[in-house]
């Protein structure tokens, strides 16, 4: 049985997507991806179709009716990954700003019970990010910064959005609570699992800026 569920939302990501799934089937762990798609009127749907014939049963997809936003996808993919008793649930983006080959870092901290949520962090060591202009790094890393006072979160990257969590975090954590959308859903996630006791722990990663879609 497969243990492992990426989770990718989707909205006008049809130049992105086949390749982000291609890549994420090819890496070594036994895993699966779920798309949750917001109705994008640039087809995405349909690429996810496409490659879904090229990996049969691997790839699934969750069509909505419109622009519902990022948390509410990710919810929707976490009450689906635990309906399907999957072990580990992966986020991570469509437009390959996340890198796939990072996937196998975050699984094993998971998987060797180094942590109970593992995160991709752009800035455990010093910034790493490219190719976003200065004024967006500035924004997000004092963003960042600002939330870690508030919250004492005790990790770097608050906002980071390529996560993996072990799914006793998920069946804890009282998802039917969450009411943050957007970027704020990502600092909610962490700081619900931080305040139930769960261990946190960073992975540096490389963020690269989007070079198609919206």
């Amino acid at each position: 049985m497969c243990e492992v569920l990426v989770i990718i939302p989707t909205y006008n990501e049809a130049k992105n997507v086949g390749l982000a799934l291609k890549r994420v089937m090819e890496q070594p762990y036994n895993l699966n991806a779920l798309v949750v798609d917001d109705g994008s009127p640039d087809g995405t749907a349909n690429v996810v179709r496409q490659t879904q014939l090229e990996y049969p049963g691997r790839i699934e997809l969750l069509e909505r009716s419109g622009k519902l936003g990022l948390g509410t996808a990710y919810l929707t993919g976490f009450a689906h990954a635990l309906n399907h008793k999957y072990q580990i649930i992966c986020e991570m983006d469509a437009d390959l700003s996340h890198n796939p080959d990072d996937l196998p870092r975050l699984i094993k901290a998971i998987k060797t019970d180094q942590c109970d949520l593992a995160i991709g962090s752009r800035y455990l060591h010093g910034v790493r990010v490219v190719d976003w202009p200065l004024g967006r790094l500035i924004l997000s890393y004092g963003a960042g910064w600002y939330t870690r006072i508030v919250t004492r979160l005790p990790i770097r990257d608050v906002t980071a959005g390529f996560v993996a969590y072990h799914r006793r975090v998920l069946e804890t954590v009282n998802l039917g609570a969450v009411r943050s959308n957007g970027y704020s859903f990502q600092v909610e996630m962490k700081y619900r699992a931080w305040k139930k006791g769960f261990r946190l722990s960073e992975i540096p990663i490389v963020f690269t800026e989007r070079t198609e879609g919206q």
